[in-house]
């Protein structure tokens, strides 16, 4: 039996069923620049071990973060993950465990999802929890299509300096839904021009804090005014562990909250799989429309406590045209990989951690910003801060990892083209030891001197 068994015949006949006359018109939606423009350059045929050979040298060549002092963050970051979660989270009991259809015996799968919301929803000063989403870009393109369908509005408000992955992905999530987006530019200083922004046609406000540049906000005031207007406000975050220390976004007037969860329980991994966050308020048409799937508690017949699927939202539970989402599952082993870590921090755990990363990104601050062409642009922050160089960033972080230092993510990475050329991200965390910031600090000095 032929591994591809259609020929070019079926193929023609495919093509000309769905209306069009080439494969590479299936491709049309993917940007050019994102195209390969022949084969991937290696090899056709090769050994086992000579492909091990080969893909070992490849990644001989990498930088591990392990390896050298490591700075890097802006949505994703280095935190220390306990043994146990691994240990715990590799039993085949939860490891091989398929979405729980059948309640009935699918109860320790259940209970994980319902104490996973339950952390999430206390972290998050929100009400309700959903049961995960694929990631924090996704769970945001989620939240603003919600709101969207709450309000009866088709129109977003995304702050810039919202982390531009972000924004990237709910605008292509809204553009099939004819919801417009209206951003606001880059901002290193603060939040100018959210709340002129916001008038009677505002589904919703949608603005990052701790932001993409390190800056906290205090949501209070714009809530104030979305609600007058009746938008919905949906606060962002990338770093769960900043939940352990600042204000909630409940606490500041949110009505949806959403993130990613990586840092907590969840490694690095290479930039996936991570798992998204999504809380909001204790609101009968809220509810109703969350995406994905919703984990409840219930008794039995004999009163036994059990576990159910209270909300299941998805095409495969309901008609399509009822579904609020296409996402197919959660991040379930992720989810579980953060509900362990959080079990092992408890409350008092989780703040500490917090301090622990605020007070080593200030000392890192303080040292990087002593330096002669170092400005420090982020003056209230949690772990991650935004500094202005005398040299080009991305050229500056080249250098810096010929010293054996990983210093950071240039803005231009995620604004190309955005006059952010000299601007420097800098996350530090727990992770990161005295002599950790001692070698980012003599490394920055020689590479500016």
């Amino acid at each position: 039996m032929r591994y591809l068994p259609l020929t070019p015949a079926d193929r023609q006949d495919m093509l000309q069923r769905i209306g069009v006359s080439s494969i590479d018109q299936l491709f049309t939606d993917v940007p050019e620049a994102a195209r390969l423009d022949g084969p991937v350059g290696l090899p056709a045929h090769q050994t086992e071990l000579q492909v091990e050979r080969a893909l070992s040298k490849l990644a001989g060549e990498n930088t591990a973060a392990s390896s050298v002092p490591f700075f890097v963050g802006a949505g994703a970051y280095k935190h220390h993950v306990p043994a146990t979660v691994d240990h715990l989270i590799q039993r085949s009991e939860f490891l091989t465990a398929y979405t729980p259809y059948q309640p009935e015996i699918s109860q320790g799968t259940l209970q994980t999802l319902f104490e996973f919301q339950t952390q999430v929803a206390l972290m998050t000063g929100m009400d309700v929890a959903n049961a995960s989403m694929y990631d924090g870009s996704t769970a945001c393109a989620e939240a603003v299509l919600m709101a969207a369908r709450v309000t009866r509005r088709k129109k977003a408000v995304l702050a810039g300096s919202l982390h531009p992955h972000y924004a990237e992905t709910t605008r292509t999530s809204a553009k099939y839904l004819d919801i417009d987006i209206a951003s606001t530019d880059p901002d290193l200083g603060g939040l100018s021009g959210i709340s002129e922004a916001i008038d009677d046609e505002t589904a919703c406000v949608v603005i990052q804090t701790p932001d993409v540049f390190g800056r906290l906000h205090d949501l209070s005031d714009i809530s104030e005014k979305a609600h007058a207007h009746g938008a919905l406000v949906i606060a962002v975050f990338t770093e769960p562990v900043s939940l352990g220390l600042v204000k909630s976004p409940g606490e500041m007037g949110a009505d949806i909250a959403v993130g990613e969860g990586q840092g907590i329980g969840v490694g690095l991994n290479f930039g996936g799989p991570y798992v998204g966050l999504f809380a909001c308020k204790n609101d009968r048409n809220f509810i109703r429309n969350m995406p994905g799937r919703l984990a409840g508690e219930t008794v039995d017949a004999d009163g036994r406590r059990g576990y159910v699927l209270t909300l299941s939202t998805r095409e495969q539970h309901i008609r399509r045209d009822k579904a609020t989402s296409n996402i197919c599952t959660n991040s379930g082993l992720c989810a579980l990989a953060f509900t362990i870590h959080m079990t092992l921090l408890g409350e008092k755990g989780l703040t500490t951690l917090a301090q622990l990363n605020h007070e080593t990104a200030c000392d890192l601050a303080d040292r990087l910003s002593g330096i002669e062409g170092v400005e420090l642009l982020t003056d209230t922050f949690f772990n991650e801060f935004a500094l202005r160089l005398n040299k080009p960033a991305a050229d500056v972080v080249d250098a810096l990892v010929d010293k054996g230092v990983l210093g950071g993510v240039p803005a231009s990475r995620l604004y190309p083209g955005g006059g952010l050329d000299d601007v420097l991200i800098v996350a530090a965390t727990e992770t990161n030891s005295d002599d950790d910031l001692a070698a980012f600090e003599t490394a920055l000095r020689e590479v500016l001197s």
